[in-house]
């Protein structure tokens, strides 16, 4: 059993966390964390205040061949978690197919924020004397419109990541990289790094800026249907500063998944497991309420106004959720 392996097992057996564990050792928890996915080997002195800390001999720290029966124990439920070796093929074929993915998967969620774009606008201009279009009409169409761009996006994006799965223990599982990896990862990262910058300040630039048409025209007194159009180019918008976000993020982060860091580190791999389905039920949730108030009202050309607010509340459904789960984790 290598040192990685060995800590994991008797801080379980002590039933610490990596906090912890931080917290005896005197570094910080991502610390614990390399140590435990052997990216990382603690100095001697650290190897001295684990030995004391687990009340085991430095030998049995170091040495490979030396075992012991509580340790295996311990260590039975977890052993897959530990066995899996990253290598540099594996890592950069992974890396190859992830930045490819990437815009794919940026045009696919800017996709989702646009799906109700045709749906408004036909509202809005259902409400214009001049149209030749009713508001059910309006409404149906713009329904059919919304379920078939989202209906092939999912699909687009179920498939895509079909093509990623052989790679999925790399976002859910404890691994190792094979050595010399961490080092040509972490090169990658850093010359992608000003790219990602840029990337997220346009997108905040866009976010900031996107309500400026809907505020021009509540100051100008314009028309409903200004106010519809209005709506329409803020969700562009959006959709254009997610398209970043998504795109930047999504290549940070398949360094950020092979170095176990960010939101890939132990301890959020085991949250991600818990909230998986939050979205997915958060959005199903919403699609269900706008349409039955829809519906039932028939006022299409206002009840758009779920969207944004959804989109706001969902971040604050995130960051509860998140909390609740601090509450729950060990001191």
């Amino acid at each position: 059993m290598i040192l990685a392996e060995k800590i994991i097992a008797l801080r379980k057996k002590a039933g610490w966390s990596q906090e912890e564990l931080a917290y005896q050792m005197g570094v910080s928890r991502q610390s614990v964390s390399k140590w435990e996915s052997g990216t990382s080997i603690p100095d001697l002195e650290r190897i001295l205040k684990l030995s004391q800390a687990f009340d085991v001999s430095t030998d049995y720290l170091l040495k490979e061949e030396m075992e012991a029966d509580p340790v295996s124990i311990a260590m039975e439920t977890d052993r897959d978690e530990v066995q899996k070796t990253v290598t540099l093929e594996i890592a950069n074929h992974f890396m190859d197919i992830k930045i490819r993915g990437a815009k794919k998967a940026a045009f696919s969620i800017a996709a989702y924020v646009l799906s109700p774009v045709m749906l408004i606008f036909l509202g809005g201009l259902s409400e214009l004397k001049d149209a030749n279009i009713s508001e059910n009409m309006a409404g149906g169409l713009g329904v059919a419109i919304l379920l078939m761009i989202v209906g092939i996006v999912t699909v687009f994006l179920v498939m895509n990541g079909m093509k990623m799965e052989s790679y999925q223990y790399l976002e859910k599982e404890i691994f190792r990289l094979e050595y010399g990896v961490e080092g040509i990862v972490r090169k990658r990262m850093a010359e992608y790094e000003g790219t990602y910058r840029i990337f997220n300040v346009a997108g905040i630039f866009l976010c900031i800026i996107c309500a400026l048409p809907l505020m021009t025209a509540v100051a100008l007194s314009s028309s409903d249907f200004v106010y519809v159009m209005c709506v329409v180019f803020l969700l562009i918008i959006v959709a254009c500063a997610v398209f970043l976000f998504v795109i930047a993020g999504e290549k940070k982060g398949c360094f950020q998944m092979l170095l176990q860091e960010g939101d890939y580190t132990v301890e959020k791999k085991l949250e991600k497991k818990r909230t998986e389905y939050l979205h997915v039920i958060y959005w199903s949730t919403i699609t269900a309420v706008y349409l039955g108030i829809s519906f039932y009202t028939g006022n299409w050309s206002r009840t758009w106004i779920i969207w944004p607010c959804a989109g706001v509340m969902y971040a604050a459904v995130q960051a509860s959720a998140a909390a609740l789960k601090g509450k729950k984790m060990p001191h």
